[in-house]
């Protein structure tokens, strides 16, 4: 039965701004996953520790405040490092239960000096093990007032059953390029992740899967006035400019056809689960393949920087 792939999307909002806690929130929810047999389960962007809602409520492009920078370290200091084993519970559990993961993180790594913050989306295998870790490479609007431009190096797919699985983080997935890129590595079932919002996932998942020809997850977080944790420096200021939902949520899943398998889920928190075929893609990849049959890359062809960047090369 390689072909057939129990995906749990699990839309469930962060407890905001703490590590510690949304990582509990986490791993509780890989363990419901794995009592109902999931073997992929997929959480939004940046869901650990949360989105930076507080930019467009507290005037986030103000220049030199205490507001923007007590916020900014409270980030900072919340967000995750996995060089210090943050993930290690998570690969654990991936490990026990033999499920893979994908998870949308803000990522401080040591090897851009431990200061930034990146939007990264994570995949775990079934084993426990790290696979890779995609840095958002364009952080939108606002987002680039606290996250910093990411890399090629996670533009990577993964072995999972006979699925060959690949992911982007929210606004990428309208980058074609980066589509793309996943497209010519084989991609079949293709991970989008977002902070939250129907806005976001109605039009593009099933875009995406009729121009790939792949199944298609989407999965957002959810968020409302009163998820802000009572910890969040300037709390006065968020609340007093937030609306009653910031992130409805909007997880769906489309098919190889373009078509809906689960349409857009709205304010509810918790589990969604599906059960996909493989042999679906190569139903629909018959009469199309954008990388294949119906490609020209003697006409057009991408050139693909996978190479981690970093400030400084060491020769020791």
């Amino acid at each position: 039965m390689n072909n057939k792939l129990q995906v749990a999307l699990a839309q469930i909002s962060p407890v905001w701004l703490n590590k510690s806690a949304t990582i509990e929130k986490v791993e509780s929810t890989i363990t419901d996953a794995a009592k109902e047999g999931a073997e992929l389960i997929v959480f939004g962007e940046g869901l650990l520790p949360g989105y930076p809602f507080w930019l467009a409520l507290t005037g986030g492009a103000e220049w030199d405040t205490t507001v923007n920078k007590e916020l900014h370290a409270h980030y900072v200091r919340n967000s995750i490092t996995i060089e210090k084993g943050d993930l290690d519970g998570v690969c654990q559990l991936a490990k026990q239960h033999k499920m893979a993961v994908y998870i949308g993180i803000i990522e401080r790594p040591i090897d851009r000096g431990g200061h930034s913050v990146y939007a990264s989306l994570v995949y775990i295998d079934s084993l426990g093990v790290i696979q890779s870790v995609h840095r958002k490479l364009q952080p939108t609007y606002d987002e680039r007032l606290t996250w910093a431009p990411g890399d090629g190096n996670g533009l990577q797919v993964h072995p999972l059953k006979d699925f060959t699985v690949g992911g982007l983080n929210c606004w990428e997935n309208w980058m074609p390029l980066p589509r793309a890129a996943l497209y010519g590595l084989g991609e079949d079932l293709h991970i989008a992740v977002w902070p939250g919002g129907d806005h976001n996932t109605k039009d593009i998942t099933r875009f995406i899967a009729r121009e790939s020809r792949s199944f298609v997850v989407s999965v957002s977080s959810l968020m409302s006035k009163s998820d802000f944790s009572k910890d969040t420096p300037h709390l006065d200021r968020i609340l007093e400019n937030s609306p009653k939902v910031l992130a409805n949520g909007g997880s769906c899943v489309a098919g190889p056809d373009g078509e809906w398998i689960i349409e857009p889920v709205l304010n509810k928190e918790g589990l969604i689960y599906q059960t996909i075929d493989f042999n679906r893609v190569l139903e629909e990849r018959q009469n199309f393949d954008s990388v294949g049959h119906y490609s020209r890359p003697d006409v057009t062809q991408l050139s693909v920087n996978r190479e981690r960047q970093s400030t400084i090369k060491l020769t020791d």
